[in-house]
């Protein structure tokens, strides 16, 4: 008979947290981690918080660490979402479209059909998919993710759960993990999670006497007043508060007799302590005497395999035919040992992870090892690929066995495996392997440890390891594989930006290889010596990392070496664009022809990208950006599709289209955050701060510009652009000539102190311009900065005619002058701020050279400058036309409808407009549709007039618009 407890005995505080948890959903998020031994209870509790959330509509995911010791990447997670989906099906929704191909990793049915290559997407960016899809399925109630026996999950599981829980707090998701308190990953993720607020730690004590006491009278169905003495004494003396212990002593007294029910009361039928045994173990051990012995070998071969087993794995091993194997099985449940797992219908699971672990213990050690033994051999007769995790079963019943060097060799191709596919569980495999290999096996598994240190980017552990290979072990291995290796950690080492390190793994390559080579070896060693080129101190520079890049080129076409090939021509448009960007655009399309020949989907992204950004910077046009950002998005690309929201933010922000920038940074500047993407995220505050400086509003720009520089913006490459595209234009904004002057200044003093990637920073275009206006430049200078590549840009070229027209002007060729500033406006077109900007700088010079329409101009700059309430240059232009004796136009200021206390304020027309739909009622939707804007620009309307009016809420906004709102 088995006799559990039907309520949760001594937990009230745990089931406080978990339960207010479940109460914050969706408002925020939250993660909590329930920390204890086998059989404290963290499961019932992760089962109760999982009961309650599907009674109050929530969904619920639930997802569990493999025991059997195998690794599989992402098991825990794969089996959540399948959880809630076999029984919905896949969460449709548009929002996560991009993210598809991606989660594909995740729920098998996204896989695409036709089985071509993916984008080898980082964890992070799966991290990222999966919060925006919880995110979704959470949008209405929230949603509960319970991942349990964590301490068991693969790294990546872990890495995607640490970045959950760090992004869970303004999500509708509530996170559920449960742990032993086992040194090691998990628990240092979720101390440490602890430690930065980012998740509650719960660990949970084992019960008190009167807790133990309640508990046995919960499982007996009695009071506790009814509960034997000589019971309650045997479980307080001998289970330390373990309830899962208290239920198994419970039952194991009343199978076997010793407690039985007569006439609705217990009573102890035999001596306690002769029937029940000291310890667990023992108690096993006899229920397992009691069995038919095909059952017995059956449990005891799927005890070996784990908590969880396969039914085909445990078919495999011991040989049965189908009804003899489920005959078993059966008998099995019934002695209450195994269940049938609800989630994977091929998978059973003993009923606590201590079943297992005590039906192995309680076997003789020769006993367990020959059956161990034969069960490999048989798994191995049966499937002699051994699929990925049948291979980490077969070297776990090997290490039963008592043979570790096969069970290290067979780790050890786990491992390899899992490196040829990307996952981080490489290292944890092969390191499992190195502590079990024999000498002479160990020169393989080093090699193979250190190539899945590199791919992980753990370039400190790798150095390591290879260092402290003998040299008869690395003689063993050869010349051509420790090339390999050390080629691979010279790229490890230019990724993360490790100068010397570069050095010291390319002369140990280059010393291994002596004059000699073959031209694939030497064309990879060529790339990375380029890229060294390239570092500050380093010999060579630019040319020698262009002869070196060529010279690989020529290699990795001849072998071929496709994505050697790329490395290369990545490396040389990068140094072509120093000459032009037509050149550039050549080695891009040859990479990119490389990388769609070849089916290597990262590289035509990341071609694709750089092609759609540099036709933008010379055209203006984002058709390549779209296309790029569109083929990102099918390989769900997260950290290349970030890149072009940058560049689209950018445009937009040039183009004046402040809505739709504000609407590209608002859905990608958190979660550059999130992915730890600083470039993408400073970039998109400094186009934050250039919508601000591009309306005149230096407080707007100043206050993006110190998130920027909190940011580590400072000391990173946009700052050229930080003076030229923020300050600079602000300052011409407010009339303030000589400011611009000197913010460009300090752009071309900090582009000549630091290597820079970046062309609109004024050099070229608008620097020129403002020297020529005030007279410190001529015709020589304008020609210096034509020359350059960067005045192809049609955001430079604007400011370069508008430069010549000026000159033309004053060499007294009118019709010259005016067909410059005509090619100048047109390629300004794009631009409307910078294009009657251009017309308010000019028409002073035109005036005085007498050519050209400046008083039409004026007018035309006044007028665009008046409706964007830009006053420095309307009134600027106004007075400009008073001096040349022109008329000028009156305009009836919507301002003068603001009542003076708001105009106080500082409350703009359209927050003054928002302000008087709020007293309507409506909400941020229908004041979008009212106003034509979209409704996170209304939100950041709202936003602006509590911080102004110094209200704390939307409501009292409603009375202060009652008063002073339009009538």
């Amino acid at each position: 008979m088995r006799t559990s407890s039907p309520i949760i005995v001594g937990r009230d505080p745990e089931l406080g947290l978990l339960a207010g948890a479940l109460d914050a959903l969706p408002a925020r998020g939250s993660a909590v981690f329930l920390l204890g031994e086998a059989g404290i209870g963290k499961s019932r509790l992760a089962g109760e918080v999982g009961a309650r959330a599907l009674a109050g509509g929530v969904p619920l995911l639930r997802g569990r660490g493999s025991p059997t010791g195998a690794v599989s990447p992402l098991r825990p997670l794969v089996e959540a979402l399948a959880s809630r989906f076999r029984v919905h099906g896949p969460l449709v929704d548009h929002e996560l479209e991009p993210y598809r191909p991606t989660l594909a990793r995740l729920v098998p049915e996204w896989r695409p059909q036709s089985g071509g290559a993916a984008y080898p997407g980082t964890l992070v960016e799966l991290a990222e998919a999966l919060l925006r899809l919880l995110a979704v399925l959470g949008r209405d109630a929230g949603c509960v993710l319970v991942l349990e026996d964590l301490h068991d999950a693969d790294p990546e599981t872990l890495t995607v759960v640490d970045y959950l829980v760090d992004n869970l707090a303004d999500l509708p998701i509530a996170l559920v993990g449960t742990l032993r308190p086992r040194p090691g990953p998990a628990l240092e993720l979720a101390r440490a999670a602890e430690r930065r607020r980012a998740a509650e730690l719960a660990p949970l004590r084992p019960l008190d006497a009167e807790e133990v006491h309640g508990m046995a009278a919960a499982c007996l169905d009695v009071k506790k007043g009814d509960v034997p003495q000589a019971v309650l004494a045997r479980l307080v003396g001998g289970v330390d508060g373990n309830p899962y212990l208290i239920e198994e002593l419970l039952s194991d007294m009343v199978g076997t007799g010793a407690l039985e029910q007569v006439g609705g009361r217990w009573r102890i039928a035999d001596n306690l302590d002769a029937k029940i045994p000291a310890s667990v173990l023992e108690s096993h051990r006899q229920r397992l005497v009691r069995l038919d012995p095909p059952v017995h070998d059956l449990l005891l071969v799927a005890a070996l395999l784990g908590p969880r087993f396969s039914v085909t794995t445990v078919q495999f091993a011991t040989g049965h035919e189908d009804r003899g194997l489920f005959a078993c099985l059966r008998a099995a449940a019934e002695a209450d040992f195994i269940r049938p797992d609800g989630a994977n219908p091929d998978q059973y699971v003993f009923r606590h992870a201590l079943t297992a672990e005590a039906l192995v213990a309680a076997t003789p050690p020769a006993e367990r090892a020959v059956v161990a033994r034969g069960a490999a051999a048989a798994v191995r007769r049966a499937d002699p690929e051994l699929s990925d995790e049948r291979c980490q079963q077969v070297a776990a019943l090997l290490l039963a066995a008592d043979d570790t060097a096969g069970a290290a060799l067979l780790y050890a191709e786990a491992g390899r495996r899992a490196t040829a596919a990307g996952a981080a569980s490489a290292v944890a495999l092969l390191e499992r392997a190195h502590a079990l290999a024999a000498e002479t096996d160990r020169p393989a598994v080093v090699e193979a440890l250190v190539h899945a240190l590199a791919d992980a980017g753990e370039l400190d552990r790798a150095l390591a390891l290879l260092d402290t290979l003998p040299p008869a072990a690395a003689a063993a291995l050869g010349t051509d594989r420790l090339v390999a290796l050390r080629t691979r950690l010279a790229w490890t080492a230019v990724d993360a930006e490790r100068p010397a390190e570069i050095v010291t793994q390319l002369a140990a390559a280059r010393e291994l290889l002596g004059d000699g080579g073959r031209p694939e070896q030497n064309a990879a060693l060529a790339i990375a010596e380029g890229y060294l080129a390239l570092f500050p101190g380093q010999r060579g520079g630019a040319e020698d990392a262009e002869r070196l890049a060529r010279a690989a080129v020529r290699i990795a076409e001849a072998v071929p070496l496709p994505e050697v090939a790329c490395q290369a021509w990545q490396l040389l448009a990068l140094l072509a664009r120093a000459r032009g960007f037509v050149e550039a655009d050549d080695c891009l399309n040859r990479m990119l022809a490389v990388a769609e020949a070849h089916a290597l989907p990262k590289w035509r992204v990341e071609a694709l990208l750089s092609l759609g950004g540099d036709a933008w910077m010379r055209t203006g046009g984002t058709t390549g950006l779209d296309e790029a950002w569109r083929a990102a998005c099918e390989l769900s690309a997260i950290i290349p599709m970030q890149t072009a929201d940058c560049l689209l933010a950018m445009n937009a922000a040039l183009r004046g289209e402040q809505e739709a920038a504000r609407e590209i940074i608002g859905r990608s500047l958190e979660a550059t955050v999130r992915l730890r993407n600083l470039s993408a995220h400073r970039y998109l505050l400094l186009v934050s701060a250039i919508l601000g400086a591009h309306r005149g509003s230096r407080r707007e720009m100043e206050r993006d510009l110190q998130t920027f520089r909190r940011a580590g913006g400072e000391n990173s490459p946009l700052m050229p652009n930080v003076h030229g595209l923020c300050r600079a234009m602000c300052a011409l904004l407010e009339e303030d000539r000589d400011q611009a002057s000197a913010e460009l200044n300090a752009a071309l003093d900090w582009e000549d102190r630091h290597p820079n990637l970046f062309y609109l920073t004024g050099r070229c275009g608008l620097r020129p311009l403002l020297e020529i206006l005030a007279g410190r430049a001529g015709r020589a200078e304008y020609e210096a900065a034509l020359a350059a590549p960067a005045a192809a840009l049609r955001w430079n070229r604007q400011f370069l005619q508008l430069a010549d027209a000026v000159l033309l002007g004053r060499e007294g060729r009118p019709e010259q002058a005016q067909a410059a500033l005509a090619r100048a406006q047109q390629d300004a077109e794009i631009f409307p701020t910078p294009r009657h900007l251009g017309l308010r700088l000019v028409a002073p010079a035109a005036l005085e050279d007498g050519w050209g329409d400046p008083i039409g101009w004026l007018r035309t700059a006044e007028e665009f400058f008046h409706a964007a309430e830009i006053a420095p240059v309307a009134g600027a232009c106004r007075a400009l036309l008073r001096q040349a004796g022109a008329s000028v136009a009156q305009h009836r200021d919507r301002r003068e409808q603001i009542p003076a206390q708001l105009r106080a304020l500082s409350v703009t027309v359209r927050e003054y407009e928002v302000l008087g739909l709020i007293a309507e009622r409506l909400g941020n939707q229908d004041i979008a549709r009212r106003l034509s804007i979209s409704p996170r620009t209304v939100e950041k309307h709202v936003a602006n007039l509590l911080a102004k009016i110094g209200r704390p809420d939307r409501e009292s906004l409603r009375e202060v618009a009652a008063e002073l709102g339009p009538s």
